[in-house]
């Protein structure tokens, strides 16, 4: 089993930043990409970022291309997600996900999940 925790969320301001981060701990070897995801109220939780655990290749949704940057610190077991000039369209609940699949871009692809963590961006 693989328990992730997310931190790092809160209410900013649009076209400001907010680091989210993922600590990950249990069976962390058998996982091959993490990644997050967003649900806004009465919305579909969709992807926004994946990374691979061993390589680093990364993606990104086009909603969040150039202003989001994924990485992580395997010596933590940690991921970040890097959000700069946060829209109010950003505002969602995040959540950390980790797949033993890659390349993995689907929800049914990932087989642990996280809690959340609420990002609100006022305008």
């Amino acid at each position: 089993q693989v328990q992730l925790l997310e931190s790092g969320g809160g209410l900013v301001q649009t076209g400001t930043s907010l680091r989210l981060s993922c600590a990950a701990s249990g069976g962390i070897s058998s996982v091959l990409t993490m990644a997050w995801f967003r649900q806004a109220p009465g919305q579909d939780r969709e992807f926004v970022s994946a990374i691979r655990w061993d390589g680093g290749t990364s993606t990104y949704a086009d909603s969040v291309k150039g202003r989001f940057t994924i990485s992580r610190d395997n010596a933590k077991n940690t991921m970040y997600l890097q959000m700069t000039s946060l829209k109010p369209e950003d505002t969602a609940v995040y959540y950390c996900a980790a797949s033993r699949l890659s390349p993995a871009m689907w929800k049914n692809d990932y087989a642990y999940w996280g809690q959340g963590t609420q990002v609100t961006v006022s305008s």
